[in-house]
């Protein structure tokens, strides 16, 4: 019973899991500061102050806070945006960077336009002979 447990624990994706879950929290927190700390302030000084708690509306004897819901529409499509911008596209630059593009073993055969290998010689879908590609 224990052995199954230890066999689940120490599978590879289970500790990437981990190791994924603690990263992000740490991450999480640099993010939310980067926001909270350097983009709200930049805002604030652009526009005015950047917190909508204030806002409210009175419908008979209860009080919509939709304040709080735009702060947080707000901090979110700021985090996103420093994620995308800071994480995301650099990422992929620096993949591209390292990966060879694969070469396609298809083309399309000139009779129907569908999809054929290389090296064929007659097309599977219209029976047209094609000539090889090296």
């Amino acid at each position: 019973m224990l052995s199954g447990f230890k066999k689940f624990l120490m599978r590879g994706n289970v500790l990437d899991l981990a190791v994924a879950v603690v990263v992000g929290a740490a991450f999480t927190a640099i993010v939310n500061s980067f926001v909270k700390d350097l983009i709200n302030p930049l805002i604030a000084a652009i526009v005015g102050k950047p917190d909508f708690s204030h806002l409210k509306l009175n419908i008979g004897s209860g009080t919509l806070t939709y304040g709080d819901f735009l702060n947080a529409v707000i901090s979110f499509l700021l985090i996103a945006a420093v994620i995308y911008f800071l994480v995301i596209t650099p990422y992929e630059r620096i993949t591209a960077r390292f990966t060879t593009p694969e070469e396609t073993k298809l083309r399309e055969c000139p009779e129907c336009l569908s999809e054929i290998p290389k090296a064929a010689v007659r097309c599977r879908h219209c029976t047209a002979q094609v000539s090889p590609m090296t």
